[in-house]
């Protein structure tokens, strides 16, 4: 069993959809490709998020949400060596987008762990709200989240 966290606004809490991310594409996925991105504790999906944020575009009603996944759950880890030299830079490469695109389309696992680029050592978990075994994860827990204003300037 396993706890993964994201932040977003309230509204788009629940249900879990991965309808966002393919509107302007991430790290993980280009435009178009549905993926719903969490990461391993909350402390590292405040970073993620809060990166891209400054007080005057920080929205007032966050939630964080605690996402339980099951053991039964298939998890493929993508590990560090596997992926391009640039992999970490921002903008974030195209390269990285076909690998998350690929993980979506071809179905062979559900979650994928993927390193953070923001805190070396920690992983983020990109979940396939397509793939079989998505029925089998859900939303423990969801809570009014507050950056504090020292974090985002």
């Amino acid at each position: 069993m396993m706890e993964v966290y994201r932040i977003s606004r309230s509204k788009y809490a629940s249900p879990l959809s991965g309808i966002g991310a393919p509107l302007k594409g991430a790290r993980w996925n280009s435009p178009g490709t549905e993926m719903i991105y969490t990461a391993f504790n909350r402390s590292l999906v405040m970073a993620e998020v809060a990166v891209q944020l400054t007080i005057a575009t920080m929205p007032d009603d966050f939630v964080i949400i605690c996402i339980h996944i099951p053991e039964k759950v298939s998890l493929i880890k993508l590990d560090e060596t596997r992926l391009p030299v640039n992999w970490s830079i921002f903008p974030h490469p195209a390269s990285t987008q076909r690998i998350g695109d690929q993980f979506i389309f071809d179905r062979h696992a559900c979650v994928l762990q993927v390193p953070s680029v923001i805190t070396e050592g920690d992983y983020n978990y990109l979940i396939n709200p397509h793939h079989a075994d998505f029925q089998f994860i859900s939303i423990r827990e969801i809570r009014q989240f507050r950056f504090h204003q020292r974090l985002i300037r």
